[in-house]
């Protein structure tokens, strides 16, 4: 079935062109969350046949990212602070409890931004706490651009390379996705042993 929806993907990037990467994008970064592998690496096979560019495949996964980001972010901001504040204490979140989560994202909006783009079932969702708690949308923004940047590239240059040989894709991806992930626990510990040596000072 994987198989089947890739090779259709193929056809509507193919037919679509940029736009598609751009669209599909958009979707997977908002409010119907879907593996952007499935987008991407055949993308980055179109890529290897000289179908397609890789950077302006890479503009294109950034833009619909983005905006696909700032969807999320927006209606967090807009609506779900608004229902929070009004019925949250139905649900026993209390309002302290949303400045708490501001005053969080206010000094740790940055690092766990481009962390959570980068954690599969995560990346979609981390605009929506960005987005209740407001953080700076000029640093959510950057963050939000670094970590779907980098996983762009990984997914293109994988496709690029394997293509269409679905075993090793696999193989790879896994690999590619606990390396990533192990990276992000040292960095997010290096982060928290950085935040108390600073606090000792």
């Amino acid at each position: 079935m994987l198989r089947e929806l890739a090779a259709d993907l193929v056809d509507l990037i193919l037919d679509w062109g940029y736009l598609g990467v751009f669209v599909l994008m958009t979707i997977e970064s908002s409010f119907i969350p879907f593996p952007s592998e499935i987008v991407l690496i055949p993308a980055g096979y179109l890529a290897s046949k000289g179908e397609m560019h890789i950077g302006m495949i890479m503009l294109s996964a950034l833009g619909g990212s983005m905006i696909g980001a700032f969807i999320n972010y927006y209606l967090a901001l807009l609506l779900g602070r608004k229902i929070l504040s009004k019925y949250g204490k139905y649900f026993f979140i209390k309002e302290n409890a949303l400045q708490k989560m501001d005053d969080y994202f206010e000094k740790h909006g940055h690092i766990s931004t481009f962390i959570g783009r980068l954690l599969p079932g995560i990346r979609q969702l981390i605009s929506i706490p960005a987005g209740l708690a407001r953080m700076n949308l000029a640093v959510f923004s950057i963050y939000t651009a670094l970590g779907a940047s980098l996983w762009a590239f990984i997914l293109v240059m994988l496709g690029y390379t394997i293509g269409e040989n679905q075993e090793l894709l696999d193989a790879y991806l896994k690999q590619i996705t606990f390396v990533v992930v192990v990276i992000l626990v040292l960095l997010a510990l290096w982060y928290i042993r950085y935040q108390k040596n600073k606090k000792g000072v």
